[in-house]
């Protein structure tokens, strides 16, 4: 079955790299903070990320459509499309309050890409097209399913890793 995607290419681009700027203290499902910068160990390696996530950083979990990781690069994950076959998210950019990325399913394609701390995206993917938004998100914590979708959200962290639900009805 196509996907038709509506035009999507929304770019949240509010706010700054610096602290004083956007939301501050969102927390995640988790109850980490979403938004504290990444620290070093004396010897000057990087410590874990700011943001934990349910399923860590393992992109697999995601293959039953039903997630949330973090991801510090760019990555493809796949997962099943409402309506039957298989849906792709690439991942295309993530850094410092930074997340783009690609949804293909059947014909259609969505691009979602926010930049500012505390911004992200959410699309919603259905049998008969899709919808996304960019911009402010608040709290990052996991979205709610929808009948017959599959709801992604990206929101941004300023760590350089970046927090992703896929949630599936």
């Amino acid at each position: 079955m196509l996907l038709a995607a509506l035009p999507l290419a929304v770019t949240g681009c509010g706010g700054t790299d610096d602290t004083g700027s956007g939301p501050s203290g969102s927390r995640g499902a988790s109850g980490t903070e979403a938004s504290a910068p990444q620290t070093a160990d004396r010897n000057g390696t990087p410590a874990a990320p700011a943001v934990t996530a349910a399923d860590g950083d393992d992109t697999g979990a995601c293959s039953d459509g039903d997630c949330e990781i973090t991801v510090s690069e760019p990555v493809t994950i796949r997962f099943p499309a409402p309506g039957g076959g298989r849906a792709t998210l690439t991942v295309t950019a993530v850094g410092r309050n930074e997340i783009e990325y690609t949804v293909k399913s059947g014909g259609g394609r969505a691009e979602g890409a926010a930049g500012g701390p505390g911004w992200g995206c959410i699309t919603v993917l259905r049998a008969g097209g899709s919808g996304n938004s960019c911009g402010p998100l608040g709290d990052p914590g996991r979205p709610a399913a929808q009948p017959d979708a599959v709801v992604i959200q990206a929101a941004t962290g300023r760590d350089g890793t970046a927090l992703l639900h896929i949630v599936s009805d």
